[in-house]
């Protein structure tokens, strides 16, 4: 498999190097699955080679979620891809803004996944019922989620991605992390072998990535999230072959606004590991959810051009598998 990889100015391919991961997976969890970039580890010499510093490639995906939910969201996504900061945008599709805004997605070298969507209600008549968040994990936890429905919910927002898009998902997560949930990851797998085959997208694995530097409530943010369910996205990567990123990063309680947020991502750029995803909320000032103002405070530290040379002296690239 070869990758797509951008810093802020240039965009270029390099070969695979030996693979270094942080730390077992939990205990259960299969540690086998097979990684976006395969297994090769560190992605080459970059700029800085010999010099002690960028001396070895960590490629990652850097995926902003919840495009389609307002048109600051997309905006700001848009013009973080246009600037190369972005290489995995999620989609709600059955968002406010998705049928307008979805489109100006295909002008740009990024993973587009399907950000499943049971908890967030939005005004539109083709959406289904959803329901809050503690509700649903109590219902998954007890085997009690209607299978019926999650097919329905399934369908409706696959078919709303393809229909804006016109093509299928190259990957699937899900917003506050739903995919992984006991329930509704067999029942996610099944449609998507069904409906993609041989082919089908990737999933977005939340077993936190290395925590050195972040604080206590955040890390243990991170792993809640993971213990949610990163161990079966991990066995059925192993058993069944599905790609997945190697760990989360970006976890945190969205708040602190820009000076926080700047110095949570440079512990995350430091901490990252090959084949790591890195999530991010950004938004254009203006955006109208109850996130707002640290969306923005994500697109401004985002948007700067010293975020080039934050990566560079971690060795970090920007990259999409292909």
């Amino acid at each position: 498999m070869t990758t797509r990889d951008r810093s802020d100015e240039r965009s270029q391919s390099f070969p695979r190097g030996q693979a270094r991961h942080a730390r077992p997976l939990p205990a259960g969890a299969a540690a086998r699955a097979p990684h976006l970039f395969g297994r090769g580890g560190q992605g080459g010499a970059g700029p800085g080679a010999g010099q002690g510093e960028g001396c070895w490639w960590k490629r990652i995906v850097v995926c902003g979620d919840d495009f389609g939910m307002n048109a600051g969201i997309d905006a700001g996504m848009l013009r973080l891809a246009r600037l190369g900061r972005l290489s995995a945008v999620s989609c709600l599709a059955q968002g406010p803004s998705f049928a307008a805004n979805g489109p100006g997605l295909r002008d740009f070298d990024l993973d587009l996944g399907v950000h499943l969507n049971l908890t967030e209600a939005f005004d539109a008549p083709a959406q289904a019922a959803v329901m809050p968040l503690s509700t649903l994990i109590a219902r998954a936890y007890a085997g009690r989620l209607d299978g019926a429905w999650l097919d329905d919910q399934l369908e409706r927002q696959f078919d709303a991605f393809e229909r804006v898009l016109g093509r299928a998902p190259d990957y699937v997560d899900g917003h506050q992390h739903v995919h992984q949930l006991p329930g509704v990851l067999p029942r996610l797998l099944d449609m998507l072998q069904r409906r993609y085959g041989e082919r089908p997208p990737w999933l977005r694995h939340t077993a936190p990535g290395m925590q050195e530097g972040i604080p206590l409530r955040e890390s243990a943010r991170a792993r809640l999230v993971g213990a949610l369910g990163a161990g079966a996205v991990a066995r059925v990567a192993s058993r069944d072959g599905w790609r997945t990123n190697r760990r989360l990063l970006g976890v945190y309680g969205q708040q602190g606004g820009a000076r926080r947020y700047a110095r949570l991502l440079q512990h995350w750029l430091h901490n990252a590991r090959d084949g790591d995803l890195l999530l991010c909320h950004p938004a254009l000032p203006g955006a109208t959810d109850a996130l707002a103002s640290q969306r923005a405070a994500e697109f401004d530290v985002l948007a700067r051009p010293e975020l080039g040379d934050w990566m560079r002296l971690n060795g970090v690239r920007v990259a999409r598998p292909a």
